[in-house]
């Protein structure tokens, strides 16, 4: 079970259009409050194909922050790059809150970071295997000292591009409101 980093914060978003310039200024907010409170972070990332990472990398003075990432998109990568076994990234299943939490979790512990970022959906055009529609991703944040959020997005459409960049901006948004 997660504990509340954000009171109030609803479990459920909803995001306008976004561009890939916003997902950038919001890294670049990101990554200062990260390295002000010398903190660090860490990715594994699905459905939003790294665009997580990139976003946090393109900001001047990341390595003062940036542990590192993974595009996991299957559950050989998962298993791979997390250090996790098959089984473990198999349950809870994938687009889950759940899932997300525990690629968040993996990420923060395989690299050291004081945060973990899991991100898993279903980018489009179409949904994904389990039944989610196109537009629809988990994200979880795990820290260091246990304290875990995570919250499911819904764009509502197909576009896979646009959801690509909805999914990312929905991380950082959540990390740079837990960072405020």
């Amino acid at each position: 079970m997660s504990q509340s980093l954000a009171d109030g914060a609803s479990d459920r978003s909803r995001t306008g259009t976004k561009s890939w310039e916003d997902v950038l200024q919001l890294a670049a907010r990101v990554g200062a409050r990260l390295a002000q409170r010398k903190e660090t972070v860490a990715v594994a990332e699905s459905s939003a194909g790294g665009l997580i990472a990139a976003a946090l990398l393109a900001v001047p003075g990341a390595s003062a922050y940036f542990r590192g990432g993974g595009v996991v998109y299957t559950l050989d990568a998962k298993s791979r790059l997390l250090g996790e076994t098959r089984e473990a990234m198999s349950e809870p299943r994938a687009a889950t809150q759940e899932h997300a939490l525990i690629l968040a979790r993996a990420a923060r512990n395989r690299l050291d970071a004081t945060w973990g970022i899991g991100e898993t959906g279903a980018s489009g055009p179409t949904g994904n295997r389990y039944g989610d529609p196109p537009g629809h991703a988990c994200v979880g944040l795990a820290r260091s000292d246990s304290r875990e959020r995570a919250l499911t997005v819904a764009t509502g459409h197909g576009d896979r591009l646009q959801n690509m960049y909805a999914f990312a901006w929905t991380a950082l948004e959540l990390l740079d409101a837990l960072l405020a």
